[in-house]
């Protein structure tokens, strides 16, 4: 998939740094707190359920299911009308806000609840953005 030019572009911070150099590998890291064993996103260096800094990175499967989602329809720079701005519930739990590509941006394509998968989508020689794609075989 080709990006439109203009997109805005994440700027990693030293917390989320870990994050966008997995993506730039093809790796969906995520955090989980090691007092309770749940994964969370978005990354930062504290358990969101505990608040200690007990926390450990790992790679995530990249499957999901779409939780939510809206077809937005007006131009915006580096978005083609029209495109699905969707939630995403990872398979270890946590949700992601996201696009979904690769197949029609119809309510009768994106339902509720279907499988998809991570696309890894190149933005530049250091971003890379985790899009989602139906999953192959759904």
């Amino acid at each position: 998939m080709t990006l439109e030019p203009g997109r805005p572009r994440p700027e990693p911070t030293p917390e989320t740094k870990h994050f966008w150099d997995g993506t730039r590998n093809g790796k969906l890291l995520l955090q989980r707190c090691t007092d309770t064993g749940k994964a969370y996103f978005p990354p930062r260096p504290f358990s969101p359920y505990t608040g200690t800094r007990n926390v450990e990175v790992f790679e995530a499967s990249g499957k999901a299911t779409l939780h939510s989602y809206v077809i937005h329809h007006r131009p915006v720079p580096g978005f083609k009308p029209p495109y699905a701005i969707a939630v995403v519930e990872l398979e270890e739990g946590p949700r992601m806000m996201t696009n979904i590509v690769d197949c029609p941006q119809t309510p009768e394509a994106l339902v509720l609840d279907m499988p998809v998968e991570v696309a890894f989508t190149k933005m530049d020689d250091d971003i890379t953005l985790p899009l989602f794609r139906p999953a192959k075989g759904a």
